[in-house]
């Protein structure tokens, strides 16, 4: 067996400590998935192994240097995730997933995609008219897609930010919660004001919700309207019905943009109402300009 040798420069002492991680964990993490030998030498990591092994590891190692001078440190789960991003032969350099920023929040933080799933959701939004976000919670199905909106809405690419959700109970009945209509519904809407606030910040949310320019409704309010020059989100889309989801897809129009999320794992429809997300996304799969 033919044994090639690859070398990558390490900056500084503290860069080589990162890398490593606390008693070499790093290296023993990549060390599970390949078979090489790593060693450090005269301010570079010396990798021996066969040439496809020593080479993905040459890039794993590169990227996990990227991600220390762009983010300061780096966690045992990135490392794992760069490393089955690798295995699976992605396509997206995720040195440029480290660049992108989609929008920068009222406290000065940096929102941007930190996988590559999350950096191909955000290209499909940008790219497409409508576009499906389908996955378990803790994705960052909603939140990148507020970012998106208050991204659009800052460069006057569209007038309004809509969002909504399905107030679908569980448990208590709309009815017998206290206060009037808003009171009832806004526990329902409480996830995406987070996101404004968050993002915007309270004042400026505030300011633009008195203008009518931004909007956080149940989607039954959606009835009966037309949606132009607006960036829409309906959020836990799989709780909505087949005749809500047509309902809110005919709500859009000239120079709208529309992103729904849902986790189709996480139903909450009463017996025997099917969900409108699974229904629309096997209708919708192949239509151009939906993703």
């Amino acid at each position: 067996m033919e044994l090639f040798e690859q070398n990558v420069l390490i900056a500084n002492e503290d860069e080589l400590i990162k890398l490593l991680g606390i008693h070499d964990k790093n290296i023993k993490i990549i060390k599970s998935y390949y078979d090489v030998n790593i060693l450090v030498r005269n301010g570079a990591l010396k990798i021996t192994g066969e040439k496809e092994n020593s080479e993905a590891v040459s890039k794993i190692i590169k990227d996990i240097l990227n991600t220390i001078r762009t983010e300061g440190d780096i966690s045992d789960q990135k490392v794992i995730y760069l490393i089955e991003a690798n295995k699976s032969n992605s396509q997206i350099d995720y040195n440029q997933i480290l660049k992108e920023v989609i929008v920068t929040s009222a406290s000065g933080r940096i929102i941007k995609p930190k996988t590559v799933g999350q950096k191909r959701y955000v290209d499909m939004i940008n790219s497409k008219d409508v576009t499906f976000g389908i996955g378990p919670a803790g994705t960052g199905k909603t939140y990148l897609a507020v970012a998106c909106a208050v991204n659009a809405f800052r460069k006057k690419e569209v007038e309004r930010i809509i969002l909504t959700r399905p107030a679908v109970e569980a448990g208590e009945k709309l009815g017998f919660l206290p206060g009037d209509l808003q009171d009832k519904v806004d526990p329902y809407l409480r996830p995406l004001y987070d996101a404004l606030f968050d993002i915007m910040g309270i004042d400026n949310f505030m300011k633009n919700v008195e203008k009518q320019l931004i909007e956080v409704a149940p989607l039954a309010y959606m009835r009966g309207r037309t949606l132009d020059s607006s960036f829409i989100i309906l959020d836990e889309a799989q709780n909505t019905t087949n005749e809500q989801m047509k309902m809110f897809l005919t709500r859009l129009g000239y120079g709208s943009k529309a992103v729904i999320t849902g986790d189709i794992t996480q139903i909450d429809l009463p017996e025997g109402k099917k969900s409108g997300l699974k229904s629309v996304i096997n209708i919708l799969k192949d239509v151009e300009d939906i993703g």
